[in-house]
């Protein structure tokens, strides 16, 4: 399934800080209920985007793997 999303980050490509360090800016920047798209090729975003999301109350609406990319689907909350 894909999720209609208004904004997309890609971080393929970095390594681990630096994509979660993009998603905090990114959703600081956003509107609560935003969805936004995050693409990325470092493993430990896997880890990493969950723990995010959960620790600052950010709905991760799905995550999955496609053509060796890690996809992730925020929606930003209050």
């Amino acid at each position: 399934m894909i999720f209609s999303t208004e904004k997309t980050l890609d971080t393929s490509g970095l390594m681990c800080p630096e994509p979660v360090m993009m998603l905090h800016n990114a959703i600081r920047d956003i509107d609560v209920g935003t969805v936004l798209e995050v693409i990325a090729t470092d493993p430990s975003t896997q880890r990493d985007i969950p723990k995010f999301c959960s620790f600052l109350g950010h709905e991760l609406l799905r995550h999955e793997e496609r053509d060796n990319k890690f996809y992730f689907y925020i929606q930003k909350q209050g």
